[in-house]
């Protein structure tokens, strides 16, 4: 028997409830964290299916899900249920808040932003790490905007902490102004060196105590 099975009255409430507390989705019944990065893409944190429902009324045709998929978790099987009864695309792309992009990371989300159907809705599970590293990328991107100007998309305005494990990703771009920007290599050139190391980075990087203490302990991010 599916774990979370929504075709009974029984299996919906709990997997609703699991969702509730084991995902902290009532910390989301109110807030959505949410930012447009541009007219077509907005930014947020993990959406209950009646705020699925809300974006489909403005237009949105595609979510795009950063905590990837194609196993049975509460927010996934609800998500994935709810965008089969809005007729909305669900395009699945795992990446990581606590690791350097990897190369093939990377080239996957220039590959997904040229050919994903806008407008569209892209999440995590707080709408601040994850969902920043990304839309750093795509305002990079797709926007053309220079790579310091894209990153404003990881800041606290979307309650991005740097100083905690999830720093990693600024100091990803970081190292690239350090290393690929003086030899006049653009970021997707330089990601795509053979001597780029994503562990290497992540080794290099040391987080600060009270950012790790408030984004892991207190806030409970992914």
């Amino acid at each position: 028997m599916a774990r979370f099975d929504l075709t009974t009255a029984l299996g919906r409430f709990r997997t609703v409830l699991d969702y509730l507390w084991k995902d902290h989705a009532y910390l989301r019944l109110g807030f959505q964290n949410a930012h447009w990065v541009s007219p077509e893409l907005i930014r947020t944190n993990q959406p209950w299916p009646f705020q699925l429902a809300w974006w489909k009324k403005r237009g949105v045709r595609t979510v795009i899900n950063l905590r990837g998929g194609g196993y049975e978790t509460s927010f996934y099987v609800l998500e994935r249920q709810a965008c089969r009864d809005l007729d909305l695309v669900l395009a699945d792309f795992a990446v990581s808040s606590r690791e350097a992009p990897t190369q093939a990371q990377v080239a996957a989300a220039r590959t997904l932003f040229d050919t994903v159907q806008y407008p569209a809705i892209m999440h995590c599970k707080s709408g601040a790490d994850r969902a920043g590293l990304m839309s750093v990328l795509y305002a990079h991107h797709r926007l053309g905007l220079p790579l310091r100007e894209a990153m404003r998309e990881l800041g606290f305005r979307t309650l991005h902490i740097k100083q905690g494990k999830v720093g990693v990703l600024d100091y990803t771009f970081e190292r690239y102004f350090q290393e690929g920007e003086p030899k006049g290599l653009s970021f997707f050139d330089w990601v795509a060196q053979p001597d780029y190391d994503h562990k290497r980075i992540k080794a290099d990087f040391h987080a600060g105590w009270w950012g790790t203490l408030v984004n892991d302990k207190l806030l409970r991010r992914e």
